[in-house]
């Protein structure tokens, strides 16, 4: 099955130059790399490099997401930040996963047990575990990273979670571009839809350069904010068994 690869990015050219060539390209079918308006060089990295790219027309992360997967044709994709978040070592297993077919939607998790995040500060540490504890009660999932971007999904599973289009399901995700994180809709729908979800551990290193583009803050009150709407709005009326 071909994969396609989207590594969106906003000023990462040090963490590109760190993590790029580590990239096993024989694993994807496209590699389709997603600008915010970058101003330190990331855009020509890329074309240096070979890679497809896109220069998004909205905001933020789901919006460069969201563009990137209107081109896709493959039957897969993996989500991976080249801040150096993300360990490229991890994508062959990974892919295996995906390929195997048994999924529709892979994690690679930073606090499964074997695995630990370097880039958590305690304020973040802490909110990554109140949210899927949060999220885990509500929804009867059992995530152990609700937020983390390296992931491998089922082009089918992303539109029956309707991930590619959150913003045009409510007035509240029109308005505020925060309340439509992939990550978070995917974990809560994944389990809501009792799609095929699974989780394999994965070290999230630090950034390589560049800084964090999250404001902790209003990320926080957008996860809270995404889980009730998610919790009160999303009874879709097909579930998948199995």
């Amino acid at each position: 099955m071909a994969i396609t690869l989207i590594l969106p990015a906003l000023n990462e050219v040090e963490g590109m130059r760190a993590v790029v060539p580590r990239i096993d390209r024989g694993l994807f079918a496209r590699i389709l790399y997603v600008d915010g308006g970058s101003t330190d060089g990331s855009v020509e990295y890329a074309r240096e490099q070979g890679l497809e790219v896109i220069v998004q027309s909205g905001r933020g992360l789901p919006n460069a997401l969201d563009e990137a997967f209107a081109l896709v044709t493959t039957e897969l994709v993996v989500t991976f930040s080249p801040d150096g978040n993300c360990i490229p070592e991890l994508l062959p297993a990974l892919c295996r996963m995906l390929e195997a077919g048994d999924h529709d939607l892979i994690v690679v998790s930073r606090y499964l047990q074997g695995a630990r995040s370097l880039d958590d500060d305690i304020m973040t540490g802490f909110g990554n575990w109140l949210f899927t504890r949060l999220a885990n009660l509500l929804f009867g999932a059992r995530c152990t990273d609700l937020l983390g971007m390296f992931r491998g999904y089922r082009s089918e599973a992303i539109r029956t979670m309707n991930l590619h289009r959150l913003p045009l399901e409510n007035q509240f995700r029109r308005d505020y571009w925060r309340l439509n994180s992939w990550e978070l809709a995917g974990s809560l729908r994944a389990a809501r839809l009792r799609l095929r979800y699974a989780e394999i551990p994965g070290d999230e290193p630090a950034r390589v350069g560049g800084d964090r583009k999250m404001s902790v803050i209003r990320n926080g009150f957008a996860t809270v904010g995404s889980i009730l709407l998610d919790f009160l709005l999303f009874w879709p009326t097909t579930r998948r068994n199995g």
